[in-house]
Formats: C-alpha cells, structure tokens, sequence
C-alpha cells in the first residue's frame, strides 16, 4: 500500500526533517538515508517502524539544516586527505573525472557539527519519527478504507452473479431435459424410461454447479470478514482470489447455456479488479 508522511522539528541543532514513504511490496523492506550524527539509530528506527508496519517497501529519509548562528562546523581534514589521494590515484584511468569541494562537503563524515549533546539530538530524531510514523499510519488507514469500499463494491458485484446463476439453475435444468425428451422423441425406436431416467440424473449432475454457488456465499462473507478485521488483511486476500477464481472458471468449464457463461465471464472480470485493488492493501 502507497503512503506518504512528513514531519519537521526545531531544534537548537537547527530544522530536523523526516520522510517515510512506501510501496506495495510482498514483505517489509526498509531503505534509509541518516544524517551521520543519526546513523546510529538506524537499528532502532528499524525496529520502531517495523512493529507498526508489517508490508511494504519504504523509505526512511532525515535530514539536518543546520541554524544560523549555529555551533561551528569542522572539516575530518584525515578524511578528506584519503578522499584527495584515491583521486589522485584514479585520475590517469578517469581523465575526465572531477570534483569540487561542495560534492566533497557531501560526503558522509567530511563536514561534521561541533554542536555539544549528540544524546539530546538524536532524542529529538526519534520523537520526531515517532510522529511521522503515526501520520504514516493514518495515511495508510485512509487509503485502506478507500480500498476497502471499493472491493466491497466488486464483491457485492460477486454476490449478485452467484445469485443470478443460482436463480438459473432450475430453468436451465428443464430446459436441458426438455431438449433430451425432444431428440428422444425423434428416435425410431422407444428408449427404456428406466435407463433415460438414469443418464439424464447423470448428465444433470455433471451440470451441477450449487457447490461452487455454496463456496462462492462463502468466499464472498470470509473476504468481507477480513476487509474489516484490523489485522494486515493482504495475504489472506491473495488465498482468497485464488479460490473465487477457482470457482469461476468451474461454473465457466460446467455452463451449457449462454446465460451462465456470461456470469462466469463477468465473475472473472470482477474478480481481476479485486485482485488489482488487493495489491495495494498490507
């Protein structure tokens, strides 16, 4: 499920920025980019957000903007003669390589805050993750109710077609022995009544679709059971599709009548768009 929250904080240090954002993604993936005095919280900002996110690929991003009038900087002048000799030394296989001291700046451990209580703001950082995350939390709720109502949409479209093909199911049965009754007519000879009784039970029951109608109610109650569960519904959704898709193509694979076989075709259709739109739900 797609999210996005942002949040800021003042601080003595200067303006601390955070983002989280995400993608649909099978498992949980965390990727971040930390200011180097923050690195070290990476373990913990993992952890807090995976006990309140369970799937998705997301994106931690903070940043520091430092006030004006802020405690000096200071250049790891060791750091930044390393990063010279490696130049150095690439240069004859990179001719056209180049650096500048702002790109040099970037670099993680160049440029480093003199400013005193590192423990005061990295609890600052985490404060503002933890505000973050709860806006995170509530984008992703609506954006799950949204999803929801949709799928509900579809399901109920679901519903009305296994309805329509059970309200079928009689006529179509008369309707495929009347048939039978019409080409035993034609014939010369009379046909035993006992043994026409018999293969017309057992063509009937080769029609039979009331199981797969049964188990397409019951699919139909357990999916609207785990739209509303708080629970992250994504995975009993893809089990679920599979079985709505199973039954579909069995009503499709049994229909003798054009009736039915639109129903199993539109099934399908409506089975696809939940499928869409489950993708994006954790």
């Amino acid at each position: 499920m797609t999210a996005f929250a942002a949040g800021e904080r003042t601080t003595p240090w200067g303006t601390l920025g955070c983002e989280l954002r995400a993608v649909n993604h099978r498992f949980l993936e965390i990727g971040t980019r930390l200011p180097e005095d923050l690195r070290v919280l990476e373990p913990e900002m993992r952890r807090r957000i995976g006990a309140r996110v369970s799937r998705g690929k997301l994106d931690l991003s903070m940043r520091l903007r430092p006030a004006e009038g802020a405690d000096a900087l200071r250049v790891d002048e060791g750091l930044l003669s390393q990063l010279g000799a490696i130049a150095r030394r690439i240069e004859p296989d990179f001719p056209g390589l180049g650096t500048d001291f702002a790109s040099l700046l970037a670099i993680p451990g160049v440029l480093q805050s003199e400013s005193g209580d590192p423990a005061a703001l990295q609890a600052e950082a985490m404060a503002l993750l933890d505000e973050v995350i709860a806006g995170f939390i509530a984008a992703r709720e609506r954006e799950g109710a949204q999803l929801a109502a949709a799928i509900d949409e579809r399901v109920d479209g679901i519903e009305r077609q296994a309805a329509l093909a059970r309200a079928l199911m009689p006529e179509i049965r008369a309707g495929q022995r009347a048939k039978l009754d019409a080409r035993l007519a034609e014939l010369a000879q009379p046909a035993d009544p006992g043994r026409i009784e018999q293969e017309l039970v057992l063509w009937l029951q080769k029609l039979d679709v009331d199981e797969e109608l049964d188990r397409l109610d019951s699919h139909v109650l357990e999916i609207r059971r785990v739209l509303r569960q708080p629970e992250p519904a994504g995975r009993r959704l893809d089990f679920l599709l599979q079985e709505f898709n199973r039954e579909s193509n069995t009503l499709g694979s049994k229909s003798v009548d054009a009736r039915t076989t639109a129903i199993a075709v539109e099934l399908k259709v409506l089975v696809d768009q939940v499928r869409e739109q489950a993708q994006n739900i954790e």
